[in-house]
């Protein structure tokens, strides 16, 4: 039975939206449609805005305790939909249950979380000589968020703006929008104020571009593409509105000759393949010394075979499909672009895995011989596509690394402490892994260069959400 969600979420009410039509959501496993909801218009924001906007007068007002009580409403009614997340994350995404729950549904709440936390201890009034400085809230958010991550991207951005104080105007991925009606139906039942969080499903095309410009929305926070972090640049100058962007990355793994290389491959293989390789910070190249390259692949071809794909629902399952028959198409064309242009096909290659006809599923892929201008070298593929480059000297490895455009993240494996901070240091980069270090929900998250501009997750990214004002003359 097709799932039915095609009302928009605005000042605390489920109402019809201005546009008629509907979106099909299709399970990435099965090809089939298993839920529907609005495709939502410019008339639908601008009532999600002027919602926002009204609530925004009182809820800044609020005090750090106040919003701490509410975030912990919010905990505990989403713990309380743990079940309906799983499974909505694995039929809109394809995600095992396995990463639905100790992934995706864990990491909605861990930022819930940090966000309540860090009430406890910040301060938003300082005295500076005779000037307080204060931060106050920005306004009315826009959010636009991606589909990869339904919760982790969606939380990042709610969580800091009600932390902050702001109001929020949330349009969710069309592909994954049914996790975001969840967190609405959560956020209803958490008690938040009316206009205080609103929801928009539709295309970026028609409610992506209505909150990119709407006049009256103060600061746009979105995660996705260059391309379209690009036109909702320009489209929000015209209103000379605060952007913050988290876009694409090519992250690299830098392996030093002194790491254990089983151990390595495993760290390797395991970040190339989480989540179907659909990670901005994904580590799709692979440098090691030339002279440790043979004993690397080795360690990788004996484990290759463990990482099964499969359906969602399989227990045996450690990588299920991509997320439309367009990311299909991408990922098959990258693998096409690797070979033609004279990379070696290591493991894996075009097609789907045997016995797997229906459903997006793609062979995860490990390339050698790799040149770093080779075009799966330097654009972003978003799919579970590995490139392994050699290198003669760190310093070299560290030149190939930088050579990006992008800086989102980097990865460090060696045991040496001075060797391991110097490389990590070099790498030009927002956010950098040693020796696949423990996630920490209060470290910023952002990228260098084109990767993006701005910083999400703890006192960073709610910060985001705050204005910086200075009243002089106090004494």
């Amino acid at each position: 039975m097709v799932q039915q969600h095609i009302q928009q979420y605005i000042n605390g009410e489920w109402m019809d939206s201005s546009n008629k039509s509907t979106i099909d959501v299709i399970n990435p496993a099965t090809e089939e449609v298993f839920a529907q909801v609005a495709a939502g218009s410019a008339e639908d924001v601008d009532k999600a805005v002027h919602a926002a906007k009204n609530a925004f007068r009182s809820f800044s007002k609020t005090t750090a305790k106040e919003r701490m009580d509410l975030l912990q409403r919010i905990i505990d009614v989403y713990e309380s939909r743990k079940d309906d997340f799983i499974t909505t994350i694995s039929n809109e995404l394809g995600a095992t249950l396995f990463l639905s729950e100790k992934v995706h549904y864990v990491s909605g709440l861990e930022h819930f979380k940090q966000a309540k936390q860090q009430l406890e201890t910040y301060s938003f009034e300082e005295k500076q000589g005779n000037t307080i400085i204060r931060k106050e809230a920005i306004g009315v958010s826009g959010l636009i968020t991606p589909w990869n991550f339904p919760t982790n991207q969606t939380v990042i951005k709610i969580a800091g703006a009600l932390a902050a104080g702001s109001t929020v105007v949330l349009k969710p991925s069309e592909l994954t929008p049914i996790s975001a009606v969840i967190l609405a139906e959560v956020l209803h039942e958490a008690g938040v104020p009316k206009g205080v969080f609103n929801l928009v499903n539709g295309y970026g095309h028609s409610v992506g571009h209505a909150i990119s410009g709407h006049p009256d929305i103060d600061f746009v926070s979105f995660t996705g593409s260059n391309e379209t972090g690009k036109k909702i640049s320009i489209r929000a100058a015209e209103t000379v509105k605060k952007v913050a962007l988290e876009l694409g990355g090519k992250s690299p793994m830098i392996i030093l000759d002194d790491f254990d290389m089983a151990k390595a491959a495993k760290i390797a293989l395991s970040n190339v393949t989480f989540n179907c390789g659909q990670v901005c910070t994904l580590a799709s190249r692979i440098f090691i010394p030339s002279h440790k390259e043979t004993e690397f692949l080795q360690a990788l071809k004996e484990m290759y075979d463990s990482y099964v794909v499969g359906l969602p629902t399989d227990k045996s399952t450690r990588i299920g499909p991509v997320i439309s028959a367009k990311q299909f198409d991408r990922v098959q064309y990258y693998i096409e672009k690797g070979i033609e242009e004279g990379a070696t096909l290591f493991l894996g290659g075009t097609g789907k895995p045997a016995g797997l006809e229906t459903g997006y599923f793609v062979k995860p892929t490990i390339f050698t011989n790799v040149q770093n201008n080779m075009t799966i070298a330097q654009e972003e593929i978003f799919g579970p596509v590995m490139s392994v480059m050699t290198y003669e000297s760190i310093d070299e490895a560290l030149e190939m690394a930088n050579d990006t455009i992008y800086g989102l993240a980097g990865y460090v494996l060696g045991n040496n402490p001075e060797t391991v901070k110097y490389v990590a240091n070099e790498i030009r980069a927002g956010k950098i892994s040693i020796n696949g270090g423990a996630t920490d929900y209060s470290a910023p998250f952002g990228g260098y260069k084109q990767s993006g501009i701005g910083r999400e997750c703890g006192v960073y990214g709610m910060e985001e959400y705050l204005e910086v004002k200075a009243v002089l003359g106090f004494t």
